[in-house]
């Protein structure tokens, strides 16, 4: 049978560049209004239905440390907003939450120390650009907190915005092969980025790197693991605590075994020899971030020869994405397998351990995905970044959000779409200055609601 012939790169640039008929590159600017009544603080709290009531006081209170920390807690009011503004009609695999802090480095199954997104909770299919602004917005309000002024902050978003946009362009003209294993090494940082980023800009995003903080496996264990031969985890609340027999959602230190027993058949199989060689010793819930603050998440310590030879897995349960919900779509698959199929498409080495798996609960089948912790990760403390380290960082973010984009093979339908002038930059650029503002207002929003008695922070 004859097949069809491939399009060229040049038919799928005219077919993306077709797209600004539906949708102008300026309009991505506007940030459109919300309907009357629409309440913030209740739209936030909508989303404790499927979280430990306990722990949202502990979410407040990260969510109030300043307006940065309210952004990365309100990825549902952002995707509502972006959902009632236009939108390109290019439909890609995307983070949901790309904001500056869910980038950073981890070690890949080969032991090299990568770059990459850190972060898919929400990840799903909708707009290439959503995931831009988020990006581009959460740069415009660190800077903001770090006393940039507003001409200084629409500087800072055009670069970031430039170079998602040239990068895009660069992949475009990339073979399918050569997207899919392009990585951002720290060791080879320089020269992979060579002819993207000036010598300057190379030399920033250096010292951007020295800014890094995490935690590897063996510094972990000397942290947080205790009892000789019989390795126990330390309770360090709110980060670590152990589970006294069935939680408020229900959930008991057997259910998460059970998970961790059951999961392997969504491994390669080589990884499932692996896996079989440990045996778990003990369970903890696990608090981490801002968004994910009252997740049901957990911490399992698993020791292999012996005491010396352990690592930790993280068991998180996934529910309906913010994307879908600000959508008003039906989930297309269960929730855990679509953030380990959406982290497994646009990160370039996925954790070799990275899986999802299923439990019932009370009459109902409630869904996690697994993944190894403290493998060497580390992110950027972006308090600690000037101006130009900022710029540097939103750049580094930027490449690495359109080659996780063009994993999707449609970066050359994206890049016909936003051409070769500034007119994307200057979009994106203007929502973002506008949703810097708009997420000031709603920040205080919340703040009121403490004072009002709406939200408590106590506990």
């Amino acid at each position: 049978m004859k097949k069809a012939l491939k399009t060229t790169v040049a038919q799928r640039r005219l077919e993306g560049r077709g797209g600004r008929f539906l949708t102008s590159r300026g309009s991505l600017g506007v940030l459109a209004d919300r309907p009357d009544g629409y309440d913030v603080v209740e739209r936030l709290q909508s989303q404790l239905e499927d979280r430990v009531p306990s722990l949202a006081a502990l979410r407040w209170r990260r969510m109030l440390e300043s307006p940065l920390s309210f952004l990365r807690g309100s990825a549902l009011i952002m995707s509502e907003d972006l959902a009632r503004g236009p939108a390109a009609p290019l439909t890609v695999q995307i983070c949901g939450d790309a904001h500056l802090s869910n980038f950073g480095v981890f070690a890949s199954p080969e032991r090299r120390l990568v770059f990459d997104l850190t972060d898919f909770d929400e990840t799903d299919q909708g707009p290439f650009e959503w995931d831009v602004k988020r990006l581009v917005t959460s740069l415009v309000i660190a800077g903001d907190s770090m006393g940039l002024r507003h001409g200084a902050q629409e500087k800072l978003s055009r670069i970031v915005a430039r170079e998602y946009r040239v990068a895009i362009r660069r992949f475009a003209e990339e073979t399918r092969l050569d997207v899919w294993y392009s990585s951002l090494t720290t060791s080879s940082l320089m020269q992979d980025l060579r002819g993207a980023f000036t010598d300057v800009t190379r030399r920033r995003i250096e010292d951007v790197l020295h800014h890094l903080r995490g935690t590897d496996d063996q510094s972990a264990y000397q942290r947080f693991v205790t009892g000789g031969e019989n390795p126990l985890i330390v309770d360090e609340a709110p980060h670590f605590t152990h589970l006294e027999g069935i939680d408020e959602t229900g959930l008991s230190a057997d259910t998460i075994l059970g998970v961790v027993a059951n999961y392997d058949s969504t491994l390669a199989s080589d990884r499932q020899l692996l896996l079989s060689q440990f045996t778990p010793v003990d369970v903890a819930r696990h608090v981490v971030g801002v968004g994910s603050v009252g997740t049901e998440c957990f911490a399992v310590l698993l020791c292999g020869r012996d005491h010396r030879d352990t690592f930790f897995l993280q068991i998180k349960e996934a529910h309906r994405s913010v994307i879908a919900r600000a959508r008003e779509r039906d989930a297309t698959e269960e929730s855990a397998a679509r953030v380990v199929h959406g982290q497994r498409v646009m990160q370039v080495t996925p954790d070799a351990f990275l899986g999802w798996g299923n439990v019932d609960v009370d009459a109902r089948t409630r869904s996690f995905y697994v993944r190894q912790l403290y493998d060497h990760r580390a992110s950027v403390d972006v308090e600690r970044l000037d101006d130009a380290l900022l710029e540097a960082y939103g750049r580094i973010c930027a490449w690495t959000l359109a080659r996780a984009h063009a994993r999707s093979g449609t970066s050359a339908q994206i890049a016909g779409y936003i051409g070769g002038g500034p007119r994307f930059d200057e979009a994106i650029s203007d929502f973002a200055q506008a949703y810097r503002e708009r997420n000031a207002r709603d920040y205080a929003a919340l703040h009121d609601a403490v004072v009002q008695g709406r939200i408590s922070t106590e506990g």
